[in-house]
């Protein structure tokens, strides 16, 4: 009894002494009313699958490295100095394309005007179907539905990401299943998919001067020149390919090698040998979009090749990528070919 006494006084001590047991590895927790789920390693913030109102679909927001640099751009949501506020609809990593049965899912954002409005899909969150943690490993299982204006779901997305830590090595792996619904679904050739990641400014190519870009239904969006101090960022290909010669080219994976602050941090995107499209094109810009799009062959070919992909009713499709970051170094193409195999054997 004395000893039960006196572990139970060590107990209360302990408690209001502030004393807390250090987490560790993956935590994912849910909160529905601020529409995110966040995803910790060791307690510290790693990523959130966010949905809310404002954005016209699900993204993973913000992504940081295992010492906790944010990788992505801030802007809108949390916007730091020096950014680019270009492109409201790049926001952390998502998935989605430029013309789905007519429909732009890609460039809808808050800034559409209302009556363009009809042009544009949208993607909504449904339901979490699965959260299992275990040590350095994570999955996060959600359903979203692909929307016409009307409300009428095409495509209902299954996707699971598995979240793994290893040492200073943090990764994504995504899988996304698209199911046609009620109706034939085409994918028109568009340059504006698939998966796709919004840097930070440390992580764009230095700008040379100030360029414009037009989206697929003629939007013309200014890419401004900045100053360039503290700007790293380089792409390069599995092919060979560097800095802007990588868009509009293929290839199995695409490495952009950068540095924030004295960090060195490589953030790599692998394709899977099973995709639609394999290799790959690239929708790689100097301005901070990373993007890998299978499906605008026309786009990025200028007229070589042309893929005009469709996903009968009741079919589906399933796309598998990884994202790996590397703090405290920099990936060569022998470290990333290795990763790239080994996600090549996966199922």
């Amino acid at each position: 009894m004395e000893k039960q006494i006196i572990v139970g006084l060590l107990c209360i001590f302990i408690g209001l002494s502030g004393f807390k047991q250090e987490e560790k590895g993956f935590s994912i927790v849910e909160n529905k009313q601020e529409k995110r789920i966040d995803i910790r390693f060791d307690g510290q913030a790693f990523t959130a699958y966010i949905y809310p109102d404002e954005l016209m679909k699900p993204v993973l927001y913000p992504l940081r490295s295992a010492e906790g640099t944010l990788i992505t751009r801030g802007w809108p949501f949390d916007p730091r100095p020096g950014e680019r506020v270009d492109h409201p609809h790049h926001v952390g990593l998502w998935f989605n394309y430029g013309d789905v049965n007519g429909l732009d899912f890609w460039n809808n954002s808050t800034a559409i005007p209302a009556d363009k409005k009809n042009e544009y899909g949208t993607i909504k969150h449904a339901k979490v179907n699965k959260v299992e943690t275990n040590g350095n490993r994570a999955l996060l299982e959600v359903t979203k539905f692909w929307q016409e204006p009307s409300g009428t779901r095409i495509l209902q997305e299954d996707t699971r990401y598995a979240f793994s830590a290893e040492k200073n090595v943090r990764a994504i792996e995504l899988t996304t299943t698209l199911t046609a619904l009620e109706k034939n679904v085409s994918f028109t050739d568009n340059k504006e998919g698939l998966l796709g990641i919004r840097l930070a400014r440390e992580l764009e190519h230095p700008t040379e001067e100030a360029v414009s870009f037009t989206d697929a239904n003629g939007n013309i969006t200014e890419v401004t020149q900045l100053d360039n101090t503290k700007v790293t960022g380089k792409y390069r290909s599995s092919e060979g390919k560097e800095g802007d010669q990588v868009w509009g080219t293929r290839g199995r994976w695409v490495n952009l090698n950068g540095k924030i602050g004295q960090e060195a941090i490589s953030l790599v995107i692998i394709d899977h040998p099973n995709n639609v499209g394999y290799p790959t094109y690239w929708h790689a810009r100097g301005y901070g979009l990373f993007a890998a799009n299978p499906l605008g062959q026309n786009a990025m070919s200028n007229g070589r090749e042309t893929l005009n992909f469709s996903l009968p009713a009741g079919k589906s499709v399933t796309f598998r990528y990884k994202v790996l970051i590397q703090s405290g170094k920099h990936l060569n193409d022998a470290d990333v070919n290795a990763a790239a195999q080994l996600f090549s054997k996966s199922e």
